[in-house]
């Protein structure tokens, strides 16, 4: 699992693990949430993988636009 950045210091994201077709989010609580193709779409995943990558907007991207579309 990847540190989050957090570059503008408010998010509840603390880490990440991209894979080929999904990424996992770790949260402040310890939760980790898969986002795959499967469960959120193609474009949704790769926009969660580059918000991931500069370190800022994965969580209000979550909570916009794939807060449900977890697999698990």
């Amino acid at each position: 699992m990847e540190r989050y950045a957090n570059h503008r210091g408010n998010s509840s994201v603390r880490g990440y693990s991209i894979g080929e077709a999904y990424i996992d989010v770790m949260f402040s609580s310890g939760a980790v949430y898969r986002y795959s193709y499967r469960s959120a779409g193609i474009a949704k995943v790769e926009e969660m993988k580059r918000l991931a990558v500069a370190g800022q907007g994965l969580n209000s991207y979550i909570m916009r636009h794939a807060r449900f579309n977890y697999e698990r």
